[in-house]
């Protein structure tokens, strides 16, 4: 038998050290909310892929569909002759997309991919060249998804230089003392000190952000950033790469404040754990750009298609949007007994399914402890329990399991995380 310690070691010496690993054991199988490592051990999948599969791991409709499209054909290049599933799904998503708008939707392969494109479009549509980002935001790792990203460490240190002309904002925070009106004035103060409204062609921002902490967006911010886009002529991106297909208890996040952006970047679970990212936008924006400028080899593969057609069926047939409400209220209750036992949990955010908390000392905000944090999810792992950390400050624990996982599946893993926390606090309390 294989065991995790014999290819851990081979990914080292095979795989470059910029490839990091959550964990240190290596999947075998899984189903619905588990996985197996390859010496048979199980654990409790509260990360799905990174939001990948919020209909769990091999649904049996996902199997289905892609097995009966594998009996058609693998490839044929959309560019070059094109198939009815990438359609079919196209044609599923400009209806389920907010506001009234005519939509129209392309498929890509990576959620960097889905970025990249939303600015060419914009850029295209608008004749502008400028695009405004978040403080805190992740958007990728290829350049442009560098230069939108708001995070320096790991993702772009030493990587520079960036696309020009990308402009950041501090993205509000209020657990943090950023208000919405610190960001709008931010906004404001970008304007008249580095460049003008009429050159920027796009500002792109997560509804919750994922990789900067699973801050939501106040109530009331995203219609602003609607109207000041409307009063520029700036298309509005909302990057829903984490957040869609039922994560936030919503089909997209943008719902919850009730506005409809110009272009919308999907991907991660799109497709239940198939490569598949898209571009869904106002269809006079998408048109903008003539034929051949967008594309790719690989883009909207089929089995990925037909894979997206099937999630779509299965989170309404199962309901997921509210069992992601479910499972957020189930981690709220126990994130607040946890809180209640220990000093070191000080907020607790809950978004639909996409939950988070933020890891500090004696309760006090400015005092982060990310290694805490780490220890936390190594010391999980160890007994069982699959979950992800993030952060600007590397101080925040994410919840993001299966939207299929069962109440008692949910309830196991939490009562399992808890005792982490209180026996890992509780050695810091001992020590100090």
């Amino acid at each position: 038998m294989t065991t995790n310690k014999e290819l851990l070691a081979k990914r080292v010496a095979e795989t470059p050290r910029g490839l990091g690993t959550q964990t240190t054991v290596f999947a075998d199988r899984a189903l619905n909310a588990e996985i197996w490592d390859v010496e048979g051990k199980r654990y409790i999948d509260l990360a799905a892929g990174i939001a990948v599969t919020n209909t769990g791991h091999n649904h049996p409709k996902v199997l289905a569909a892609v097995r009966s499209q594998l009996e058609r054909f693998s490839h044929t290049c959309f560019q070059v002759t094109p198939y009815d599933v990438y359609v079919e799904l196209a044609a599923r998503l400009n209806r389920a997309a907010p506001g009234p708008t005519p939509k129209k939707t392309i498929f890509l392969t990576t959620g960097v991919e889905a970025v990249e494109n939303a600015v060419k479009i914009a850029r295209r549509y608008t004749g502008r060249s400028a695009v405004i980002a978040f403080s805190g935001a992740f958007h990728g790792r290829t350049m442009m998804g560098m230069a939108l990203t708001g995070k320096v460490v790991p993702y772009k240190v030493g990587f520079g230089p960036f696309p020009a002309e990308i402009f950041h904002i501090p993205f509000p925070v209020e657990y943090h003392g950023v208000s919405m009106e610190d960001s709008l004035a931010a906004l404001d103060k970008l304007f008249k000190s580095d460049v003008e409204a009429s050159r920027i062609a796009a500002m792109i921002v997560e509804p919750v952000q994922g990789e900067g902490g699973f801050y939501p967006v106040p109530p009331g911010f995203l219609k602003s950033l609607r109207r000041i886009c409307d009063e520029h002529g700036i298309v509005m991106v909302a990057d829903e790469i984490q957040t869609g297909f039922g994560r936030t208890g919503k089909l997209f996040a943008v719902e919850h404040a009730g506005i409809e952006p110009d272009l919308m970047t999907v991907a991660k679970s799109l497709a239940g754990g198939f490569p598949l990212s898209g571009v869904i936008g106002k269809a006079e924006i998408m048109d903008s750009v003539e034929p051949g400028g967008l594309g790719g080899t690989y883009a909207g593969s089929p089995f990925a298609c037909a894979a997206g057609l099937a999630v779509l069926d299965i989170i309404e047939e199962e309901k997921l949007c509210e069992k992601a409400d479910a499972i957020g209220a189930q981690i709220k209750h126990w994130a607040e007994n946890v809180q209640a036992d220990t000093s070191c949990i000080g907020h607790i955010r809950i978004t639909g399914a996409m939950c988070a908390i933020e890891i500090v000392d004696d309760n006090d905000a400015e005092r982060p402890n990310a290694d805490l944090t780490k220890a936390i999810a190594a010391e999980a792992a160890k007994r069982g329990v699959i979950l992800l950390t993030c952060g600007v400050r590397g101080n925040v624990i994410r919840f993001l399991p299966p939207l299929t996982i069962g109440e008692a599946l949910m309830d196991e893993a939490l009562q399992i995380l808890g005792g982490v926390i209180r026996d890992l606090a509780g050695k810091i309390r001992k020590a100090s």
